[in-house]
């Protein structure tokens, strides 16, 4: 018995000890539709998804439904940040901001961990920091950013306005730089690093061979930090999770964004990491990427928290996906697809929204059934009256979520 103990204790001893430092970094090049990438011949974004996988993506919301979410660019971020839409976030453009911290960015999420996790920002925007993340305030629970490096959109002196904006693509070289240095030295063990230009080339020439240009030098720059990445993993005890994705699409004609067409919805998300199959399912999001990168961290996240995130990972093992809500005389029908037979799905409810202001839901446990179900009626009786519900759906491996409003 003490040697079957002791050979256990050795194997736990080998499996801890020798374990892999596992750290994060995501990548945003503003603007860039899911077609340009397909299209165009990207060494960089193709050889991460050699690892891993390449999959469209939507951001925007549910069309015509209370999350639908316009396709502008701070929105986007947030989107992935929190891991929720609009209705909840609050981010509806670039100027105003004025985020609900109630729901927490992957950053606040990474610094409420038992462990120290190092963060870092390369950027050329302030405000993602300042006024996004939250940096330094008292509703992010004062989050602080370790590595900084943002903030040149503002310095005139090292970045003069140039033609068609370019300064703003001399920005993006200089973020590059820093930020494939800060990964090969610092090794932050969650990084977001932000790239601007190809979001202005599309604004001012619109399709073409311009766009085309500079979305192929946003491609090199990503393989800066790839290169930084691969670097990290072959001299250290590191493995590394890499996400490269945009924050919206584009009009038809390239030139604008905003609505909810196809093509302004439509993203895409490139990762070095096995992919589940929620990924390939046709129901990838924008918000998917905060969870991912926290499973694949170990980030242990709040329930109230993890509850009110409209995404779900994409890596390791998932139940349930594309959660649907449709009245049904007075009762209301949850119905979802099954991903895994062999699961459970518990179903809650709650009949206000407090914590969108800083209160706690009273959650009420309705029932279980198999996910082989794929529905759940809940019946007019099991509830408080109500003109508004919150639904969850909770199984061993990923929650799903929706509103319901009357």
């Amino acid at each position: 018995m003490k040697i079957r103990l002791f050979a256990l204790l050795c194997v736990l001893f080998a499996t801890t000890a020798f374990a892999k430092t596992r750290k994060a970094v995501f990548i945003i090049i503003d603007g860039v539709p899911a077609d340009m990438i397909e299209r165009l011949n990207t060494p960089a974004i193709d050889e991460i998804a050699a690892r891993g996988s390449f999959e469209r993506a939507y951001t925007g919301g549910e069309v015509g439904g209370y999350s639908q979410t316009p396709t502008i660019s701070a929105i986007g971020y947030t989107n992935l940040l929190t891991a929720t839409w609009l209705n909840k976030h609050n981010v509806g453009g670039n100027s105003n901001l004025k985020p609900n911290y109630n729901y927490w960015t992957i950053f606040r999420i990474a610094k409420e961990q038992k462990k120290d996790y190092k963060t870092a920002i390369y950027s050329s925007w302030t405000d993602n920091r300042t006024v996004l993340l939250g940096e330094g305030k008292p509703e992010t629970g004062n989050l602080k950013i370790d590595y900084v490096c943002d903030g040149y959109d503002l310095d005139t002196k090292r970045f003069p306005k140039k033609e068609k904006e370019l300064h703003i693509f001399d920005i993006d070289e200089f973020v590059t730089k820093q930020a494939a240095q800060g990964i090969k030295n610092d090794a932050p063990d969650l990084s977001w690093v932000y790239l601007w230009y190809t979001d202005d080339a599309g604004h001012i020439e619109g399709n073409g061979k311009f766009f085309d240009e500079y979305t192929l030098k946003a491609d090199q720059q990503i393989a800066q930090i790839w290169e930084a990445v691969k670097y990290r993993e072959a001299n250290f005890d590191e493995e590394w999770m890499v996400v490269v994705t945009t924050d919206h699409g584009r009009s038809e004609n390239g030139h604008d964004h905003g609505g909810q067409s196809e093509r302004e919805r439509t993203t895409w998300i490139s990762t070095n990491q096995p992919v589940n199959p929620h990924f390939h399912n046709g129901q990838l999001a924008i918000t998917d990427i905060t969870p991912s990168i926290c499973r694949f961290m170990g980030f242990e996240v709040p329930q109230p928290v993890l509850w009110e995130q409209d995404g779900m990972p994409f890596i390791g093992p998932v139940d349930i996906a594309n959660m649907k809500t449709s009245p049904y005389d007075e009762d209301i029908i949850l119905s979802w697809d099954c991903l895994n037979p062999n699961a459970e799905v518990t179903v809650y409810a709650a009949t206000d929204n407090l914590y969108k202001t800083g209160g706690k839901d009273e959650w009420i446990k309705l029932g279980t059934v198999p996910a082989s179900y794929r529905s759940y009626q809940v019946k007019s009786g099991q509830l408080p009256a109500s003109k508004f519900y919150k639904f969850v759906l909770q199984t061993p491996n990923n929650h799903l979520n929706r509103w319901v409003q009357r």
